[in-house]
């Protein structure tokens, strides 16, 4: 909601007018008004008794009430099963909204569905912010028609490697993990991080989308850092191997193998230039040998930008 506060004159030039009038949350439960609310101390600031006590108690009523065009999707990641954010993204789309989340857990367990039905109700399913929060990596290949990916590879997990980091520059990995914690890249619970899940998960979405393969989580290997030693890593970048927490894909045939695993990656590589929370992803293609996009250090308006991009293609009617 701030960034589309810092944005309003870029939004005023395409003619693009909006007003919320919708929030849900675990702490608020269904604020609906369409009308529209007012969030001048954003939506942290709203407390339950400043709106009507009859307000709706699911996702389809809470909907309706709020009138809405667009749904922002923010919910955490279900690895198993992408839920219950398939089931909003389902419903904003049935209510005739566009859908734009930032959950990857809807285009691993939905893609298919989810964009079928937004082709039948005329709106869009636009999920940018899934990998790489605010980098346009789906909507860069939308803009290039005709090519074919052959392969990527990736660094793609912003706590793996801040933990990397910081065990190369001395710490051991519980104070490492606890820095990422800190400055707020890892959660109270790292496992989906540490163990590759998130990583595993980003790739079956890049491998879904980009590259049109139906695969599944468990066809991917994953091997997350957790073995990794504090002596093992800096050893590695002593003799200028370093480990990073690699994520790959190519095709095979008619399907994709893919995996997710630390690798020693030689400091002419990329790769072993990324550090911190900083991310980076080569592509294979069969006329651009290698197209790679690396963002540097990106904070929480960095996400909500992919988030607002998408939500400026669906109203426009950009591709």
């Amino acid at each position: 909601m701030r960034l589309l506060e810092k944005k309003q004159p870029e939004l005023r030039d395409r003619e693009i007018a909006y007003r919320i009038t919708g929030v849900a949350s675990r702490r608020l439960g269904w604020i609906a008004d369409p009308k529209g609310l007012s969030l001048s101390g954003g939506a942290g600031a709203l407390a339950r008794e400043d709106f009507p006590a009859s307000q709706p108690s699911n996702v389809r009523d809470w909907l309706r009430a709020a009138q809405a065009n667009v749904l922002f999707e923010a919910t955490s990641l279900n690895v198993d099963s992408g839920q219950p954010a398939i089931d909003h993204i389902r419903a904003a789309l049935e209510n005739g909204a566009h859908a734009i989340t930032a959950n990857k857990g809807t285009v691993v367990h939905a893609y298919q569905e989810l964009r079928t039905l937004a082709a039948c109700m005329k709106r869009r399913f636009l999920f940018e912010s899934t990998v790489m929060d605010g980098a346009p990596i789906f909507a860069l290949f939308e803009s290039l028609p005709a090519l074919h990916l052959c392969g990527f590879r990736g660094i793609l997990n912003s706590t793996t490697n801040t933990i990397l980091t910081s065990m190369e520059r001395g710490l051991s990995f519980e104070q490492s993990l606890k820095h990422a914690q800190d400055i707020g890249v890892a959660e109270t619970d790292p496992t989906h991080d540490v163990e590759g899940w998130d990583a595993t998960v980003k790739v079956a979405a890049l491998v879904i989308v980009l590259m049109g393969v139906p695969i599944t989580l468990s066809a991917i290997e994953r091997e997350g850092i957790g073995r990794l030693s504090a002596e093992e890593v800096r050893a590695a970048r002593a003799e200028g191997n370093p480990y990073k927490l690699v994520c790959r894909a190519q095709r095979d045939g008619s399907g994709a193998k893919a995996s997710v695993c630390p690798e020693k990656i030689p400091l002419s590589d990329p790769l072993a230039s990324i550090s911190g929370t900083s991310s980076i992803i080569h592509f294979e293609t069969d006329i651009l040998p290698g197209l790679a996009i690396t963002e540097i250090n990106p904070g929480v308006e960095t996400t909500a930008y992919g988030m607002l991009a998408d939500f400026i293609r669906a109203v426009s009617g950009d591709p």
